[in-house]
């Protein structure tokens, strides 16, 4: 997966892409397609609103180019995979903020995180005390 760049203004998929890039990636995850060509994800697409073929797959197409999908030939036609599942992906994405911060250097990266931790419940933080007990248990080796 290529470089995320992040819309802060916008909240999940639609904060690493554009609407309809998010829209089309909901509709490949959401289906379980293993394999589609523009024309499947077109047709679902039109269920809910006008759009052009082409305009479907152009963004099809960008999202190959963002490291998303992979393709091959099939005939005159692609037809397209996921890279990644949808949790998979988030978590990338997340990774990817993270560590940008942290390489930053920037001054309080950790605080920001205890900060968002704060609001979690009981349960969430036995998760993630889990998390980090495994991660020290791999260091140790």
């Amino acid at each position: 997966m290529k470089n995320i760049h992040i819309r802060p203004d916008h909240e999940g998929l639609r904060s690493s892409l554009f609407d309809l890039e998010a829209d089309i990636m909901e509709v490949v995850w959401s289906e379980g397609w293993q394999s589609f060509a523009v024309s499947h994800v077109h047709q679902r697409l039109l269920r809910g609103r006008e759009i052009a073929y082409t305009t479907v797959m152009t963004t099809i197409s960008r999202l190959y180019d963002k490291g998303l999908l992979q393709r091959r030939r099939d005939g005159r036609r692609y037809l397209y995979s996921p890279i990644m599942g949808k949790g998979e992906y988030l978590r990338s994405m997340a990774r990817e903020v993270l560590g940008s911060f942290f390489d930053a250097g920037l001054e309080g990266a950790e605080a920001l995180l205890v900060e968002r931790v704060a609001d979690a419940d009981e349960e969430e933080l036995d998760r993630l005390e889990a998390l980090i007990q495994t991660r020290r248990k791999e260091l140790k080796g």
